[in-house]
């Protein structure tokens, strides 16, 4: 029962966080296309929110490897 609970938590964080970052991503492409040049700040803070995206994904991993050896 406990891997198909890791499980669940692992698609459940995999499609957030993979929504979460296209959709980021496009509206940060949207933003630099009407202003080229504040185009090195958008990329900049795109990076920083596309970094702590990924660590979600990354807790997730953790908790449900944990979930997976525990008991």
């Amino acid at each position: 029962m406990n891997f198909i609970a890791a499980a669940i938590i692992m698609c459940a964080a995999a499609i957030g966080v993979g929504f979460g970052m296209c959709f980021a991503t496009s509206k940060a492409v949207d933003a630099a296309a009407r202003q080229p040049e504040a185009a090195s700040k958008i990329q900049t803070i795109l990076l920083l929110g596309c970094a702590l995206a990924e660590s979600t994904a990354i807790y997730a991993f953790v908790i449900a490897i944990i979930m997976a050896t525990a008991g």
